[in-house]
């Protein structure tokens, strides 16, 4: 009986202490593997162990008595997850499918051979490989591994930056004319039945590289939105996905929709669904590793999610007075994650605005972040 399942999560953040959350509504107990003793899934976990995913002997350890493991990042040694599921353990997403997408030139060259759109790129192994393609500037330089939140992507305008850029192995990508940015999360189970939930549409901090907030449901026209929806699809089918999957993508000023990269975890672009969806994204992951059927993922409502970012130290205002002050405001749904520490840029939590129609979303969350900040950072 899937109740009495035993499973484990490789890493314990955010997104860990949230699907946490949600098997607390299905009576299931969940244990963690992380470096961090003061990570969010520290104190909510039936079982905390302190270890490295990206360690074998740390995660056969972890996982050797467990029944389930799934992922909250991508940060995790795959060769153990291999081996534990040689063992009669059930691994979600398969370990194939982390390494396809742990390296974003596998991933891309993945997607191309299943003739997904995407943004072209070349493969540099150095910075001196670099100045040979100082032609194709400006271009996009991303770390072949390990990036995230806006970590590891950096726009080259001209040769003169590229003495400061990355000196490990890296993809260029060409520059796109974005007109938007989107993400679809899609979800498939072992019998191959496949959900998708509506597109989002993602506005980024220019200069922090991270999602600043996003809106549910999206007009970015039927056509784009069902395209869209069709090539996170094919995606999980060739991936032969075991999970949930964010498909990031771009929608070009001339109307193409390009495959930015994947995610094959729970996602920022997801956290929408925890109030806004019948379904929430976390709900979605937990009945596929458990075997129950997919939850519907229609809309709900019109919600607005904005993340909360740190500010620099001496910008900091009251976190209290400021979660205090939103909290009056209808429609609001914070999520503190409970972070043992603040540095400028991190992500500190996020806040869902739910409303009847999508101009009280966007008044509600113009109210709700001119208030929150005012408190939260100062000029």
């Amino acid at each position: 009986m899937f109740l009495q399942k035993k499973i484990g999560i490789l890493g314990g953040g955010q997104l860990g202490a949230m699907l946490i959350r949600h098997a607390v509504d299905f009576g299931l107990k969940i244990n963690i593997l992380d470096n961090d003793k003061a990570a969010p899934c520290a104190n909510y976990s039936s079982g905390f162990v302190l270890g490295d995913t990206l360690n074998y002997d740390d995660v056969m350890k972890f996982g050797e008595n467990l029944d389930i493991i799934t992922i909250e990042k991508e940060a995790v040694n795959t060769q153990a997850l291999h081996d534990l599921q040689t063992k009669g353990v059930k691994v979600y997403p398969a370990p194939e499918t982390v390494e396809i997408i742990q390296d974003k030139l596998t991933q891309k060259r993945f997607l191309e051979s299943h003739n997904i759109p995407v943004v072209p790129a070349i493969a540099i192994e150095n910075r001196l490989e670099l100045r040979q393609y100082a032609e194709k500037l400006p271009a996009c330089l991303k770390l072949r591994r390990d990036g995230y939140d806006g970590k590891g992507v950096m726009i080259l305008k001209s040769a003169d930056d590229i003495a400061n850029a990355f000196d490990k192995p890296s993809i260029l990508e060409d520059l796109v004319d974005i007109k938007h940015e989107i993400s679809v999360i899609v979800t498939r189970n072992e019998e191959g039945e496949i959900k998708c939930y509506d597109p989002i549409l993602m506005e980024f901090d220019k200069v922090k590289l991270l999602l600043d907030y996003q809106i549910s449901p999206c007009d970015i026209g039927e056509n784009i939105a069902q395209e869209a929806i069709t090539i996170a699809q094919q995606i999980a089918k060739a991936l032969q996905l075991k999970g949930i999957l964010a498909v990031e993508m771009f929608v070009t000023k001339s109307g193409k929709v390009l495959v930015n990269e994947l995610a094959p975890r729970p996602h920022n672009s997801g956290h929408h669904t925890i109030e806004g969806c019948n379904t929430s994204q976390y709900e979605q992951l937990l009945r596929v590793i458990t075997g129950m059927p997919l939850g519907d993922t229609a809309s709900t409502a019109h919600t607005i999610m904005i993340n909360i970012i740190e500010p620099p130290a001496e910008r900091k205002g009251s976190t209290e007075a400021a979660l205090k002050a939103i909290a009056q405001i209808q429609g609001v749904h914070i999520h503190w994650y409970g972070k043992s520490e603040g540095r400028a840029g991190r992500k500190m939590g996020h806040i869902n605005i739910t409303a009847k129609s999508h101009d009280e979303a966007v008044t509600l969350a113009n109210k709700t972040r001119n208030t929150f900040n005012s408190l939260y950072e100062k000029n």
